[in-house]
């Protein structure tokens, strides 16, 4: 199908996302896939350059999924804006927006969730009960209906990513997952659709969580007990007004193994990651870091 105008082809439905991508599978072409909730920012628009390298068409879903939310959490107030996204798609190259209605995903008498039970057991999935199901649902059915060669999703969510990747191997799902680099703001606070939550004052202060994991981050390098690395770092964060604290933890990847004790040896900082989570006021702010 011909892009005229240089804007995405924009699809609402399963049956127009098959007789629209039926051209490209015959001739063999690659499609690549990068769900969103939308709300798109430089962050997203990274991953469809990314997934530009990989494949000849790029698809991205802007679907808010009601199953990822908890009762007391943001669905009815997470930013939408279907035509700012339609157009940034567009920015950065993507052919397809798919943007499926909730009765699309999920139709009257829809049964069937999804479940990592191990892996959703620690970080997120311990603050935000049912979190991961929703998503390991979403995108299966996601990657069912595009059917794409390669999916990318971003390190920033780091525990999703692992998931998602168990979920393909364990259902022999053919799709590649590739994961892409965490986008940051100049002073390297990473991206995220609710960082617009934040006022001036907030914005301010959320910040300081870049700095005092990089900080951790030196000390776990130099030698410090990870037990003293993570006490320090949870008081400094304190310190700069970030007194909500969800999580800040040494893990090691892929397992998600908690690294508490003793000193971080050289070969174990390869696969270690310092993960935190914090609330400040309603937003809920959350990055990760590779030790080396």
């Amino acid at each position: 199908m011909i892009n005229r105008q240089n804007c995405p082809i924009i699809l609402k439905d399963i049956t127009s996302l098959d007789l629209s991508l039926a051209p490209w599978r015959e001739d063999k072409e690659k499609i690549a896939l990068v769900p969103t909730m939308g709300s798109l920012h430089e962050g997203h628009l990274s991953l469809i350059r990314l997934a530009k390298e990989h494949a000849h068409h790029v698809v991205v879903s802007i679907f808010v999924n009601p199953r990822q939310f908890g009762p007391s959490e943001d669905f009815a107030t997470y930013p939408r804006d279907e035509q700012a996204d339609i157009e940034k798609v567009a920015q950065a190259g993507g052919d397809v927006a798919y943007i499926p209605e909730v009765e699309v995903m999920y139709p009257p008498g829809y049964q069937t969730n999804i479940s990592l039970p191990h892996s959703s057991q620690c970080l997120d999935g311990l603050s935000r009960p049912g979190f991961f199901d929703g998503i390991a649902t979403v995108v299966a059915k996601l990657l069912l209906q595009v059917r794409p060669d390669i999916a990318v999703f971003g390190e920033k969510d780091f525990q999703q990513l692992l998931i998602i990747r168990q979920m393909v191997r364990d259902l022999h799902l053919p799709v590649d997952i590739v994961g892409a680099p965490i986008v940051r703001e100049e002073d390297g606070f990473a991206m995220s659709s609710r960082n617009q939550y934040l006022s001036a004052e907030e914005r301010a202060i959320a910040g300081q969580l870049n700095q005092v994991m990089r900080q951790s981050l030196v000390a776990l390098q130099k030698g410090t007990a990870i037990k003293t690395v993570l006490q320090t770092g949870k008081e400094a964060l304190k310190k700069a007004g970030l007194t909500n604290i969800d999580y800040f933890e040494l893990r090691s990847v892929p397992d998600l193994r908690p690294l508490t004790t003793g000193k971080l040896p050289p070969e174990a900082a390869e696969t270690a990651r310092l993960f935190a989570a914090v609330m400040l006021g309603k937003t809920r702010l959350i990055d990760n870091m590779k030790v080396a």
